[in-house]
């Protein structure tokens, strides 16, 4: 080869590599890849509030008043709307000085440098803190206008709503109602005999004692006229209203339901249900988390009812339901028990009809009926996926589609705990072992180079 050839080659070769480098430049600039690596997914926003930025479509307007010279301020809370704004473009972020424009913060009254308001299709909401729980837990109060009130009924032993000591109440899952948007409040029907006009769900969770003929009738009455209702009833006690269940087409079993499976599955007690998987049903879809149910009682449906009803909790085969007494030791399954596979939990859906609508257009009505309350109480909440179920019913009983399986998780621990003697092992080995082991070496490496 010449070296004219040489030297042409040479130029082709470098055009190229100059070409290369522009074209990865331009790449680099037109297309943009993030890759969280870290351990937690700190960078990242969770898949539930993926979810929640694609249910709400309109514009998202953060407002952060930060005084101009907190740069670390601007700079956290910058890095904290970008992880929203990566899944969702029309997100937009806005630095406001408090101290430059009062009357700003007085109109949306702001408290203090640092404060936060988001903004969505006119409805706003002020935030002290800019992490994601926070802000997705804000996301979806603002996706719905209007007030939608849970009621749970009182007055006959069931499970509180207010009583944060007991672990049998359900305080804290009113609390987590309460952080998604949701209203929630008691209804003692014989002081109020009435179930307000503008509940969204009504909760039987558990009474103790039996119902009143006339609150019974108030119920039935709020179902008739396309109320959305849940009802729980543990099996410790007798579910009453049967006039309720007749208009429900549904039949409470009396017994307990028992789980031969219960020593592989480590729930302690042949009478915890863990569901492992669900039967197709719009409140579990999606769903990939276990849910423990301390002592269950099992129901059926009946097919003419009027209503369609769907399996939301099944039993395998090897259940049946105890109809005898389970704290005899020992259980083992007689004639007289129900075989398994057992419904312990159902929904029921009907297309209702209210003369009083204009449109004349008929609104889904929606029931579910759980034979367990202790799934939701304060001692088993935050048991594997309880807390999710609960928020699914509520959300899918409130017509809250878009809702479904939306929870962030709590944030993963950083913080490294150790006890005394570990600290004092790790301090003692940099401190002191390493130096000597470091120094031992090298002496070691001279006196063998001495040596030759």
């Amino acid at each position: 080869m010449t070296k004219k050839q040489t030297l042409i080659q040479q130029l082709i070769a470098g055009v190229l590599f100059i070409a290369v480098l522009v074209m990865l430049g331009w790449l680099s600039v037109r297309y943009k890849t993030d890759i969280d690596w870290t351990a937690g997914k700190r960078n990242s926003i969770s898949a539930a509030s993926i979810r929640q930025l694609d249910a709400m479509p309109d514009p998202i307007t953060f407002t952060a008043f930060v005084a101009s010279g907190d740069a670390d301020i601007r700079n956290s809370l910058q890095f904290d709307i970008a992880r929203y704004q990566r899944h969702k473009k029309n997100v937009k972020l806005e630095f406001v000085d408090p101290a430059a424009q009062p009357q700003k913060a007085r109109a949306m009254n702001v408290n203090a440098s640092g404060e936060i308001v988001v903004e969505y299709q006119g409805r706003h909401e002020n935030l002290q803190a800019s992490t994601e729980p926070v802000i997705t837990g804000a996301l979806q109060r603002l996706t719905y206008a209007g007030e939608q009130w849970v009621v749970f009924l009182e007055g006959h032993g069931e499970r509180s709503i207010s009583d944060a000591q007991s672990q049998a109440s359900i305080s804290k899952f009113a609390g987590v109602l309460r952080s998604k948007g949701l209203k929630v409040q008691g209804l003692n029907l014989a002081k109020t005999p009435k179930v307000p006009d503008n509940t969204s769900v009504l909760v039987i969770a558990s009474p103790s004692s039996r119902l009143l003929d006339g609150e019974v009738k108030l119920v039935e009455d709020y179902v008739a006229k396309g109320g959305n209702l849940l009802w729980l009833a543990d099996p410790d006690y007798p579910p009453g209203a049967e006039a309720l269940a007749r208009d429900l087409g549904i039949t409470w079993q009396n017994g307990y339901a028992i789980f031969p499976e219960y020593k592989v599955l480590g729930t302690g007690h042949p009478g915890f249900f863990a569901a492992t998987d669900y039967p197709p049903n719009p409140v579990t879809q999606g769903l990939d988390q276990i849910t423990l149910f301390p002592l269950v009682r099992s129901l059926v449906a009946d097919a003419k009812s009027g209503w369609t009803a769907e399996p939301l909790l099944k039993t395998s085969d090897l259940s049946w339901l105890e109809t005898g007494n389970i704290e005899s030791g020992t259980v083992k399954q007689d004639p007289e028990d129900i075989p398994g596979p057992l419904n312990i939990g159902m929904t029921l859906t009907r297309d209702y009809k209210d003369s009083a609508d204009k449109d004349g257009k008929p609104k889904p009505q929606r029931v579910a009926l759980i034979g367990d309350a202790d799934f939701i109480a304060n001692a088993y909440l935050d048991q594997l996926g309880n807390q999710q179920l609960g928020l699914n019913l509520i959300q899918w009983l409130a017509s809250r589609d878009a809702q479904l399986n939306i929870d962030v998780p709590k944030a993963p621990d950083t913080a490294l705990v150790m006890p005394g003697w570990a600290v004092v092992l790790v301090a003692g080995g940099f401190v002191v072992v390493l130096p000597l082991l470091l120094i031992g070496w090298g002496v070691g490496r001279w006196i063998v180079r001495r040596r030759k």
